[in-house]
């Protein structure tokens, strides 16, 4: 489905990314960790338009992107769910929500997508009147999910869903996660809070100074002792 072939990404002259290759199959949940600062958003918003590589290839369903706008990407189905969540705050739930409806495939199926966010995240439909900023970091972190999955996608980048939520909330999230993974999509999340989401990774990446130094299941990751203890903490 996702062929990251090899790019390069440099803030000036910093390189950022170094020759990074990954790949995501069709309905797959594919974790990328590594410490902080080392190019995983990056890696994320190279990947959905957000800017270009300076080389390499990233191929989505046998289609390079690595050149299109970020617009007619979603409309392929490929949606980026942001860290820092975007919402609008004085917009209600439902509004937030119907702005992730905005393409022209998304619009399609607007009703049927409202009715599957709502069957995964009941409570915003109990709060569907409220404005968002109103809304826990657990709850706006659902709307922020729930509002990509009104673009009608096939495949969600994911940014550090469990960031600042609490350990309960966080083990929601993922199951959640993985719940719209069990419905077919496929899944590339970013994530700091490894040990929960591994558990529900198929393949695991290790991202360290914009390169990428392991790659392997999940069973893989767990028999690395340096992998189980510098990035798993376990």
């Amino acid at each position: 489905m996702l062929k990251v072939d090899n790019i390069n990404f440099s803030y000036g002259e910093v390189p950022i990314l170094s020759n990074v290759s990954i790949e995501v199959g069709d309905g797959m949940f594919v974790l990328i960790i590594g410490p902080n600062g080392h190019g995983k958003s990056t890696l994320l918003k190279t990947i959905c338009g957000l800017q270009n590589p300076q080389s390499g290839a990233i191929v989505y369903n046998n289609h390079e992107i690595d050149n299109l706008p970020v617009q007619k990407i979603v409309e392929m189905g490929l949606v980026y769910i942001a860290e820092d969540r975007h919402l609008f705050p004085d917009m209600s739930v439902i509004d937030n929500l119907m702005m992730g409806a905005y393409n022209k495939n998304a619009r399609l199926k607007e009703k049927e997508n409202l009715y599957f966010v709502f069957d995964l995240f009941p409570k915003l439909k109990l709060l569907k009147k409220n404005v968002a900023s109103s809304l826990s970091g657990g709850e706006a972190r659902m709307l922020a999910i729930g509002r990509g999955l009104m673009s009608n996608p096939e495949f969600l980048a994911i940014d550090e869903p469990s960031l600042g939520l609490a350990p309960n909330l966080r083990i929601e999230v993922f199951k959640k996660i993985d719940d719209i993974k069990q419905k077919g999509a496929s899944i590339l999340l970013v994530e700091q809070s490894t040990a929960i989401a591994a558990e529900y990774a198929d393949i695991i990446y290790v991202l360290e100074d914009g390169k990428i130094v392991f790659s392997g299941t999940r069973e893989e990751a767990f028999d690395n002792q340096n992998i189980r203890e510098v990035f798993l903490g376990t």
